[in-house]
Formats: C-alpha cells, structure tokens, sequence
C-alpha cells in the first residue's frame, strides 16, 4: 500500500542541482543539437580523445583508457544529482517546448537510453524524448538511474493540457491517483492509491510562469494556473507537469512552447543562473499547502500560491474525495463515512511531507466547495490524524 510504502522512505538528501551544474560544466558546448535524426545520439560517456602515445600495444591502451574512463564516469554518477524532463513526439505541446529548450546554448547528446528514446545533456539537466503517451511510460527516474548510474532528484514533464472550456492556459500541477482503489484501472496511467512526490518548485514556479508569460503578452489570452492532482505516469522522486492547454491550435503555438522552455531554463538556473524554488535552501518560511476540496483549478489553493515564498504540495480536488452520504445531514463526527477520500488525503499528506524534509504541512480547505456534513468529516479525520489546519494568512 502506498502510504506504507511512503512512510519507511527515508528523508531525500537536499536537492544538489547548482552541485550537478558545475560538475558537468566540461561537458557543455555551444553547438546546437538536432532531435530529428534517425541515428543513434553518441553517448555522453563516450567521448574518445586520442590515445596516449606509448611502447605497449594499441589494445592494451584501448583497454586501459576504457577502464580509466569507466571510473571516472562511476566517480562522476555517483556525486551527480541530476532533474530529468521528459518530453513525447506525439504531442506537439510537449515536443514543441523541448525543441524550443534544446535550441538554447550548450547542450550535448546524452547517453543511450533505449532504442527508442533520445537524451540530451546540459549542466545538470537531462532532457529524455520518446514517442509514447506521455502518461504510459512509468519509472523513467529509476530506469535513468540504472542505466546511468545518475541520482535523479526531480522529474519535469511538458505535456498538452485539454479542457471542456477548451480555453488557453498554461498550468502546473502534481500527479498521482490517489483516491483510486485497489484493482481500479487509472483512466490516464498511474497506479491506484498512489500519489507521486510533489516537486517543491511547483510554487515558485507557478510564480515565474505567470511573469514569464506577462513579459511575453501572453498574459490575459491565456490563463497561468494551478490543476489538481491528478493521472500518472508513475515516479518515485519530486514530480511536476508543464502543460499547455487547451485545443489542437494552443498546443502548437510556438510562443507557448517559448515561455514553458524559458521557465525551465530560468528555474533550473541553467546558464549560469541560480535555480529557482529550491527547498534545500530556499526554506526559511517552512509551511507547505496541501489543498483540499475546490475545483480542477483550485482557485482558492491559487489565492495563497500566487503570494510570495509560499510552497505547495498536493492539491485534493472534490473528485479526489469520494465521500458517501450518510444521509445525515447533521454531520455527526462519529458517523462512518464510506469513500476513499480518507485513503486519498493520508497518501497526499504524506507524500507532500517526504517532498518538504522539515516542513510543516497545512491543510488549506476549501470550505465553500463542502456541504456541512463533508466539512465536519473532513477536519475531524485531519485531527485525528495530527495534520494542522492552515487560513490563507498562516502561509505569508
């Protein structure tokens, strides 16, 4: 069970994304790199300088370089923490914002991944491209960290973001499927009970896109917000969609793709910068937002988010809370109220709390979306569970 499986993990190390910049600086160059090749992207590790000049064999010093690079390689992974962004082919909101990334300076191609699949190096970032749904392709961080023996500390995926109201907009947001059951089939990738780690950048983040795309007048025709958390694909480290929504023609919209592509060169702090929304450092103001009730769009959550140095985890809209009706509408605390609206706040809290090492996370209700009944439920399972109750001011 997920929340099991969240509370035996230990505390992650503080995030060391400026530390990976600087070790990977020898490997940067200003050459473009090209994503539409059909043949396979030379490995990054694999960078073969002319051999020494000696007495012993050609072989013998073949070998030898070889094994000499192998360790250094190993003593690099080893030390490097790295973001991972994944990008798919099959969606032009999200090829679109990756091309736009890998246009800027210094990348390089990375090592081989899978036969189908790209990667592309610069500083501490690792851009990976693949042609699946962006939802289907679970345990990418992991997978990454096998092959190369890198430490992935955060996961970032573009992806298209669709909508009834069919609106424009640019959103972040966390993952997972938390209200789901077991033996439940996720409707968009995922796994039951499961919510993934939130990436603690999500905040500031949201901050910057909305300053990014003001400066590009993108700002009123399409809307900055947050969504709830919700679909997969599954991850084990800090993880958060970009998307842009909301019909065929915004997903192509280059200038779109230009301002998601800045805030992910801005926000790592790539070319020389400093990273943006780093809660290793960043953390003098300790609460983290954890959302609970509202719309898709947590509008209330969106309130508090928007405000300078706040940080949120998770976002439960009313979907992710199934409550059956005890038809009392009294409300009585001791009355069992069936759904997994509880399952799914305890797997998000914690969750929430393993991204935030050290913080304190506040429930932000959003009180008008609940009935009475639902409110009472609601407040009294988070005291029984010693998780506080924050108003918009706790967070400032």
């Amino acid at each position: 069970m997920f929340v099991r499986s969240i509370r035996s993990c230990p505390v992650r190390p503080q995030p060391t994304f400026q530390a990976a910049k600087h070790q990977y600086r020898g490997f940067h160059s200003s050459k473009q790199v090209s994503i539409v090749s059909n043949s396979k992207s030379p490995s990054l590790f694999a960078t073969n300088p002319p051999l020494p000049s000696t007495s012993t064999s050609t072989s013998t010093h073949l070998r030898r370089y070889k094994q000499e690079q192998q360790r250094e390689t190993l003593s690099l992974s080893k030390k490097a923490m790295v973001a991972l962004l994944v990008a798919t082919r099959s969606d032009s909101a999200s090829i679109n914002p990756a091309n736009a990334l890998l246009a800027m300076p210094g990348w390089q191609p990375g090592p081989d991944f899978q036969d189908d699949m790209k990667s592309f190096v610069n500083e501490g970032l690792r851009v990976l491209l693949h042609g699946k749904s962006i939802v289907v392709e679970d345990d990418l961080d992991k997978r990454w960290e096998e092959v190369t023996g890198e430490v992935v500390d955060e996961v970032i995926f573009f992806s298209k973001h669709t909508a009834v109201s069919n609106k424009p907009a640019l959103t972040v947001h966390p993952i997972g499927v938390p209200h789901l059951r077991e033996g439940d089939v996720p409707p968009q990738g995922g796994k039951p009970g499961w919510a993934a780690l939130p990436n603690p950048r999500m905040g500031p983040w949201l901050r910057l896109l909305k300053k990014i795309a003001e400066a590009r007048n993108l700002v009123p025709e399409f809307e900055i917000t947050l969504e709830a958390t919700h679909h997969g694909p599954v991850t084990n480290k800090p993880t958060m969609f970009l998307e842009i929504g909301s019909t065929d023609d915004y997903w192509k919209r280059l200038d779109a793709a230009e301002v998601m592509a800045q805030l992910v060169w801005e926000g790592l702090g790539l070319g020389g910068g400093t990273d943006i929304g780093n809660w290793g450092r960043e953390n003098d103001k300790k609460k983290v937002l954890l959302g609970i009730g509202g719309g898709h769009y947590a509008p209330r959550h969106m309130d508090v988010v928007l405000k300078d140095d706040v940080w949120v985890g998770h976002l439960l809209s009313g979907y992710s809370l199934p409550m059956e009706d005890p038809n009392n509408s009294k409300g009585e605390r001791n009355t069992e109220i069936g759904g997994t609206w509880k399952e799914s706040i305890k797997a998000a809290y914690e969750a929430s709390k393993s991204a935030f090492p050290g913080g304190e996370i506040l429930a932000h209700l959003d009180h008008k979306s609940f009935k009475g009944w639902q409110k009472n439920a609601i407040t009294g399972f988070l005291t029984e569970q010693n998780i506080k109750i924050g108003k918009p001011n706790n967070f400032y």
